[in-house]
């Protein structure tokens, strides 16, 4: 039996880490859509979805055989690594000192490309539509697969986690079938700040419990890491707006 409630903040980790990604694979595969048609986007998102669905049940379960210490220790070490390279840039794209991501430009950039692109068909398929889209949903969703396996594997929780990344997928493909274009409203950088916060967490707190630290009232020590990562991300906006603000 799963303890819905107690796994409520590794779905929520799970669900925002999605919509970020599943948001950006949709500008691509809208692009492909409008330029080189829906099917073959279809195909290639469909594809690359199959691929990344196999790749969490065959890979989810093996970590079952391996020590729980070891499986937090090293999934918590790259996890909390992964957090601090979305956290970073999410600090600087507050800070104005990186541009912040523009799914509009994004879609235009890649129309343009599909625009000029050949067409080569094999059995009736265009095969750079189809690559297009796959390759895509694959780049974006092997995040996914790995913050999901990430998540619920060192705290028990694959299902949950899993969840959570089904519902963000869930959202992003209804948004994208009613409104036929890309998520430009959604503020992606303040989820990546948010995600970048949540999964720093979680990485320290599955390092400390692969080593033998005995947290502070177990699971709820999660929220004081998240607190920190956040006081600390917010302090460092205005360090970095002063710095180069006062650069020569």
């Amino acid at each position: 039996m799963i303890d819905w409630a107690h796994a409520g903040p590794s779905v929520l980790a799970a669900f925002l880490a999605s919509l970020v990604e599943f948001v950006e694979a949709l500008t691509v595969v809208l692009a492909v859509g409008a330029i080189r048609g829906w099917r073959p986007a279809l195909a290639g998102a469909g594809l690359a979805l199959l691929t990344l669905a196999i790749l969490v049940i065959a890979v989810g379960p093996a970590l079952a055989r391996i020590p729980l210490a070891t499986v937090q220790l090293v999934v918590g070490t790259l996890l909390l690594l992964f957090g601090l390279r979305w956290l970073r840039k999410a600090i600087l794209r507050a800070a104005g000192i990186i541009p912040l991501h523009d799914e509009t430009a994004a879609y235009a950039a890649e129309t343009d490309l599909l625009a000029h692109s050949p067409r080569h068909f094999l059995a009736g398929w265009d095969t750079i539509a189809v690559a297009a889209s796959y390759k895509i949903v694959m780049l974006e969703g092997i995040e996914v697969v790995f913050i999901v396996i990430a998540i619920g594997a060192a705290g028990g929780l694959l299902v949950p986690a899993s969840a959570g990344a089904v519902a963000a997928l869930l959202v992003v493909v209804l948004l994208g079938v009613v409104l036929h274009r890309p998520l430009a409203r959604i503020p992606e950088n303040a989820l990546k700040f948010a995600v970048g916060v949540l999964l720093c967490a979680f990485g320290a707190f599955w390092v400390g419990e692969g080593i033998g630290v005995a947290w502070p009232a177990a699971d709820w020590s999660i929220v004081a890491l998240v607190a920190g990562f956040l006081a600390v991300a917010l302090l460092s906006v205005p360090l970095c707006r002063g710095r180069t603000a006062g650069s020569p």
